[in-house]
């Protein structure tokens, strides 16, 4: 297959440049390529909104500029940061255009929510289900584009290159050039080549790398991983959130249930199983501190008191209003026995979103040739050493609009090799799998290695330990990958493989603590400002 433009990802920061691609270039054709549904994103499950300055009579741009900074921990780029927050606004008004609704007061003014590290109220939301209504109206304006083609159920196995034409690619070789990518076709369970002339990367997270997240089963790193084994540059992958408030559920493993941060913001605190409201020996801001100091406040309570959680208390709220704000959370609560006007809702920190992944730079260009990257699995320098609150959602429309307008000067600039120079995928040698339990068990040790030891605390002996055994794994996996016929699950295994040692490495790399990095052994802040670069 060839196609113009590529995208390899369905969620805001694939579908707003897939659109703004189409309509501007209405004789190109775009394909975007999903690895199961295509409503099946992160973006979909983000529940608290998307931040933006809405109300100027009360909120600035500086006061948004400063609060992202602030959460950031010095690690921020601040061109970066003024650049999302100033154009940010504009890519909200697009997206309602689009279609997205956001909930409105009775006199027809936006309602702005509070979350940790924001400085006024400035969240747009569409109850607790922002990033599904977002997701909705994008695939309905892609729908009306016909020349996008969206192919569900395509699993992207890694970019090509001038390593796939027989040249020696290292991080040192200059111009490396993306011509494209080889996909497995869940359909035909054939591997296919598809070659574009430009290639959007917004391949989404890496929660699934630990035992506990909030993420998606898709969420498995493979945008970062494939630009690693590409030698494109990686960055600040040790920082990874851990949303404080995640429902706590005795027994369960996976995609933990999010309780947005909003509902803190609408009054409801946090309480130990003292009953205390601990939040107020940990930060001045209380529970609507960043998520770095309350995550880790909450773990070191947890901690303190030997539990596997704390507790939510909304029992004093207004519960009407409770439920027309967050309706997808109480019924959620109340499936699992807990009525949020009688009971506290356990919580605990789960594996949220990485502020690292692939760098790039103002116009979102990856360090390889014709790839761009947005979302999260790009590093564009605004979220430093934390992200601030429901910023990711403005981030990605922000560089996929950026992308975008570069994308139209490089289109026609024409690829140094031909088609039919790129070789079809090589399988030669391999057998179907004799033992799923291979994958499953690596997997389980995996997920449970990270969550043990490069969670929201760590130290040296931690992260040694951690590198040791994923070193095995690595190792094991790549002898099975080299002889087993390729798969989802396999691939999958191989890709959170390289992203956990990524995470390791960076956070071995970092001797001082930092934002979502914390290691016991360096507790102090470096005055000297650095980028893991990997």
């Amino acid at each position: 297959m060839q196609t113009d433009f590529l995208v390899i990802g369905s969620g805001i920061a694939g579908l707003t440049y897939a659109l703004k691609v189409a309509q501007d270039c209405p004789d190109r054709k775009i394909t975007v390529l999903t690895k199961t549904q295509s409503d099946e994103t992160n973006t979909k499950y983000a529940q608290g909104g998307i931040a933006g300055v809405m109300d100027f009579d009360q909120d600035s741009f500086s006061k948004h500029i400063e609060d992202t900074l602030i959460a950031g921990d010095g690690l921020c780029n601040p061109h970066i940061v003024e650049i999302v927050v100033k154009e940010g606004v504009q890519r909200i008004n697009e997206l309602i255009e689009w279609g997205a609704q956001f909930d409105r007061e009775p006199d027809g003014d936006y309602k702005l929510g509070k979350e940790g590290g924001h400085s006024e109220s400035r969240i747009l939301h569409h109850k607790d289900v922002t990033g599904k209504e977002m997701e909705r109206a994008l695939l309905e304006a892609i729908k009306k584009c016909t020349n996008i083609e969206l192919i569900s159920h395509c699993f992207v196995l890694d970019i090509i290159t001038q390593h796939h034409l027989g040249f020696l690619v290292t991080k040192s070789t200059p111009d490396i050039e993306c011509y494209g990518v080889y996909v497995l076709n869940q359909a035909t369970n054939q591997i296919e080549k598809i070659v574009a002339r430009i290639t959007m990367l917004a391949a989404g997270g890496n929660g699934q790398v630990y035992r506990s997240t909030t993420n998606p089963e898709i969420a498995t790193g493979d945008g970062v991983a494939m630009i690693y084994r590409a030698k494109g540059r990686i960055e600040n992958m040790e920082f990874i959130q851990f949303h404080p408030t995640a429902l706590y559920e005795a027994g369960v493993r996976g995609q933990s249930f999010l309780i947005t941060e909003a509902v803190r913001g609408d009054g409801g605190i946090l309480r130990n199983q003292a009953g205390e409201a601990f939040m107020e020996r940990y930060d001045s801001r209380k529970d609507l501190a960043p998520r770095d100091i309350v995550a880790r406040a909450i773990d070191s309570e947890m901690k303190i008191h030997g539990t596997e959680n704390v507790f939510l208390d909304c029992r004093h709220m207004d519960q009407a209003k409770f439920m027309e704000h967050f309706p997808n959370i109480y019924e959620k609560c109340l499936s699992v026995g807990i009525d949020v006007a009688k009971d506290m809702i356990p919580v605990s920190p789960a594996a949220h979103y990485s502020c690292g992944g692939v760098k790039t730079d103002e116009w979102a260009r990856t360090s390889i040739k014709n790839l761009f990257a947005a979302g999260e699995c790009a590093s564009t320098g605004l979220h430093g050493a934390n992200r601030l609150a429901s910023n990711s959602l403005l981030e990605a429309m922000v560089f996929a609009h950026r992308a975008y307008k570069q994308s139209l000067l490089e289109i026609n600039i024409p690829l140094l090799v031909k088609s039919s120079e790129i070789p079809d995928w090589n399988a030669a040698g391999t057998m179907a799998p004799k033992e799923m339990i291979l994958i499953t068990q690596s997997l389980k040790e995996m997920k449970l290695l990270m969550s043990d030891y490069v969670g929201i605390v760590r130290n040296n002996e931690r992260l040694y330990r951690a590198n040791r055994r994923l070193d095995l794994l690595h190792e094991e996996t790549e002898t099975l990958y080299e002889k087993t016929e390729v798969s989802p699950q396999l691939c999958q295994l191989r890709n959170m493989i390289t992203v956990a040692y990524l995470i390791v490495k960076s956070a071995e790399l970092r001797r001082e603590s930092r934002g979502l990095h914390f290691n016991t052994d360096f507790p102090e802040r470096s005055p000297i400002l650095q980028n893991t670069i990997l």
